[in-house]
């Protein structure tokens, strides 16, 4: 009876012993995949009409509406706006490295509706380096020539 309760009590101290290493685990990967920013979309039904989502790596903000997005602008941590922009569009990109760390709260607007959503940066956001092309190394400067013609 007593080797019976002994191995019983084995038997649960490795299954514990399993769940912790594998919590242990799953911390780290976790971590190596925290995103740079989250977003806390607004649930009302009458902001349903603009489509507000992150990209797949939560670096830029996507708007997206059947009506124009008059403006958009953001009201950080010290109820300072940090970019007020006159968008005028349906479709808009934001990238999210022009933010600083911390909680803001964006409005977009849609005349007569003001739909607000918070976007909390989570951790600095890298540049991307923008590439330039150059089509050719000889480029030839000319002159435009007028030719004048005589009409009768």
């Amino acid at each position: 009876m007593f080797n019976l309760i002994v191995n019983y009590a084995l038997k649960n101290l490795i299954r514990i012993c399993l769940v912790v290493i594998l919590m242990f685990l799953l911390s780290f990967t976790l971590n190596a995949q925290e995103h740079y920013a989250k977003l806390e979309k607004n649930r009302n039904i009458q902001a349903s009409g603009l489509i507000h989502q992150l990209n797949k790596t939560r670096d830029t903000l996507i708007l997206k509406s059947d009506k124009k997005i008059n403006y958009l602008y953001s009201i950080n941590k010290d109820y300072g706006r940090e970019f007020d922009f006159y968008i005028d569009t349906t479709y808009y990109k934001l990238p999210l490295n022009k933010l600083a760390k911390g909680k803001h709260v964006l409005v977009a607007v849609q005349s007569p509706k003001r739909i607000v959503f918070v976007v909390r940066v989570l951790r600095d956001i890298p540049t991307k380096p923008q590439s330039i092309k150059v089509v050719s190394e000889d480029l030839m400067l000319t002159e435009p020539k007028v030719v004048a013609t005589r009409n009768n």
